[in-house]
């Protein structure tokens, strides 16, 4: 069995129904979850926009409702002033330039204002069932730790590896997969190391064991 079979195989039985966390009707509903997801929880994400998409579920509404009744009700998810523009001006790009749509391709997702490749890639696996791999400190700090990506990668190294490694039709579960286990088990402090299965072929783990100050391992490559 291979790294990644091996990785992949233990990830399904700790999280063999992983999906994405964020609830949504559409995929402009999504891209606003992700937009609004940065530095905040999916929980409380959750809870925000359970009002704000009963008010505004479209790029049409979302103008209507105005910037700063939209800041009055995403406020608790933090970077308000920051994330209320890009939602703004992202709604605008979408009426003027997509009829309203969310594209469904990296390509024109990028071009969108406050809309980067990782959220791009979430919108395309959840919301147009595309196979892709979306990087963000979780997935990173995993895939460096079991050595599926170099320890100094950039997230976009760190996407390009993985793509090479997992298989096309795990890549989207993989991701919602390896967020969980970032969360849960190989977390950012005090990762669960000794109840890990991956632990003989982590990187991480076997730095830990031989170097006191093992933090260091981690802020490589940022």
């Amino acid at each position: 069995m291979t790294k990644i079979d091996k990785i992949l195989s233990y990830l399904d039985e700790l999280f063999p129904n992983a999906e994405c966390a964020l609830n949504f009707e559409n995929p402009y509903e999504l891209l606003v979850a992700v937009i609004l997801s940065a530095q905040c929880t999916d929980k409380r994400v959750n809870i925000v926009t359970k009002d704000l998409f009963s008010l505004a579920d479209s790029p049409e509404k979302m103008l209507a409702l105005g910037q700063d009744k939209l800041k009055e009700i995403i406020h608790p998810c933090g970077f308000f002033n920051t994330k209320s523009k890009a939602i703004i001006e992202t709604s605008q790009d979408l009426i003027y330039r997509f009829n309203g749509q969310v594209p469904s391709t990296l390509e024109e997702l990028t071009t969108l204002k406050g809309v980067g490749r990782k959220t791009a890639n979430v919108v395309i696996a959840n919301a147009f069932n595309g196979q892709t791999i979306a990087v963000d400190t979780h997935v990173h700090r995993v895939s460096k730790r079991l050595g599926l990506t170099t320890e100094n990668s950039t997230p976009l190294k760190c996407e390009m590896d993985l793509l090479i490694v997992v298989p096309e039709d795990k890549r989207s579960k993989f991701h919602h997969q390896l967020i969980l286990f970032g969360r849960n088990v190989c977390k950012a402090i005090k990762p669960k190391c000794d109840e890990c299965q991956l632990k003989n072929i982590c990187k991480f783990y076997k730095f830990a064991n031989t170097n006191k100050n093992f933090k260091n391992y981690d802020k490589k490559g940022k």
